[in-house]
């Protein structure tokens, strides 16, 4: 293959992508940071070609590897460049003469003759687009002795298909009538999921408050309150789509976090929405609550791991290290909010996790020292498996054939009437 004359139509955004990916790859920066100080212009595509990357990188690299004579170290320009330009064809579509003309000048008075010739040779042997990829091997390795081959074939599918749109309404006619509307599939009460890619601004509904963007998983903490808990705290509320179910729930809601930028956002969704709930920015380690609550919701921090669908950095950045802090914090912070429960009240955990370690350990160490709590089984009917004990392990597989569900672990436990 001839090197075609370099070209700068989409380069700045070629350039943005792989700025993100550096960041991300090479200094474990989350998507939102890496992202920073992009033009507004330029983000799109960026994010699309540096996210397309990050679902694939242990693929990718088997490719450019399986094209070099000479290993290329793993934050190398190079390696870099391949993996974002090879992307581009196995998942955008970009025609081959656009990728190679757009990945040279992104080599910046590196090897172009290398990049130059293993793109052309992989582009000749032609590469094609599969239906699963590898994760990258720790995360194999883990989750495997974690969950078995099953949960890993899964991820491995679920990480290359579009996570379907899902909204959490206000009420259930609302949600059914919008379903019927929409051609949209109910999986819940008070919720609908849609397939098409309507930006959220233009669906029926926005501007009136009805609903707001929440995966399935993402929404089943909540329903774990009592209906007859009058007050409810949501320790760590934002961005705020449960504290949203709540108050929607007719709930007496008190909004805790400690990011006040965060909080702008959950008050931007009650004015759309129209509901209410007590706003207090606060620390939850710190925070003294007035008097206990019938409820409180506790969505820990965590690895986020079990949202790499739709956050495939997560995959690259989050190290056994930094799972053994998080639990170490979620331990602290449900301590602190079962204080705050009242005698005979509702205490409900959540993460947004596949880490066993943030979920069923941190449940088991909790119960062992405070022996005023039990597991409880849901009130309502869920669309995923409960144990008996009442805790909710959502694994990538559950729900594909309906689109899928983000990772997630839930337990509802219950104060010891004094």
């Amino acid at each position: 293959m001839r090197e075609p004359k370099p070209s700068t139509e989409g380069l700045a955004e070629r350039r943005a992508a792989l700025r993100i990916l550096d960041r991300v790859l090479r200094t474990g920066q989350p998507m939102d940071n890496a992202a920073q100080g992009i033009a507004p212009a330029d983000l799109p595509l960026a994010l699309a070609i540096a996210g397309e990357t990050l679902r694939r990188v242990p693929q990718l690299d088997a490719l450019i590897d399986g094209a070099t004579r000479l290993p290329l170290a793993d934050d190398a320009k190079a390696r870099m460049v391949l993996r974002l330009a090879l992307a581009q064809k196995l998942a955008l579509n970009v025609p081959d003469h656009a990728i190679v003309a757009t990945a040279l000048p992104l080599v910046e008075g590196g090897p172009r003759r290398l990049v130059h010739g293993v793109l052309g040779t992989l582009l000749r042997r032609g590469v094609g687009a599969r239906d699963d990829t590898p994760l990258p091997p720790a995360v194999e390795e883990r989750w495997g002795e974690a969950w078995g081959t099953g949960m890993v074939a899964a991820a491995r599918r679920s990480i290359l298909r579009r996570p379907p749109l899902d909204l959490s309404f206000k009420d259930e006619d609302a949600a059914t009538s919008f379903a019927a509307a929409s051609g949209g599939t109910s999986l819940a009460p008070r919720h609908v999921r849609l397939s098409s890619a309507t930006p959220v601004t233009e669906l029926p509904g926005f501007a009136a408050g009805d609903w707001w963007v929440q995966d399935l998983a993402s929404s089943l903490p909540a329903r774990l309150v009592p209906t007859g808990a009058q007050t409810v705290l949501d320790a760590c509320a934002a961005p705020g789509g449960k504290t949203l179910q709540l108050a929607a729930a007719g709930h007496r809601v008190t909004a805790l976090d400690r990011s006040g930028s965060r909080l702008a956002r959950l008050r931007e969704n009650f004015g759309r929405t129209g509901l209410a709930a007590e706003i207090v920015a606060a620390d939850l380690l710190d925070w003294e609550a007035p008097e206990p609550f019938d409820a409180v919701l506790l969505d820990a921090p965590c690895s986020a791991t079990g949202t790499f669908r739709r956050h495939p950095e997560v995959l690259h950045r989050v190290r056994p290290s930094y799972i053994e802090e998080a639990a170490a914090l979620q331990r602290r912070l449900l301590d602190r909010s079962a204080g705050l429960v009242r005698p005979g009240g509702t205490l409900v955990y959540a993460v947004c996790s596949l880490e066993p370690q943030e979920g069923e350990a941190v449940i088991a160490a909790f119960l062992a020292d405070r022996p005023d709590y039990r597991l409880t089984p849901s009130p309502v009917a869920l669309p995923v498996p409960v144990d008996e004990g009442g805790r909710i392990r959502v694994l990538p597989g559950l729900l594909e054939d309906e689109g899928g569900i983000d990772g997630f672990f839930t337990a509802r436990l219950v104060r010891a009437a004094a």
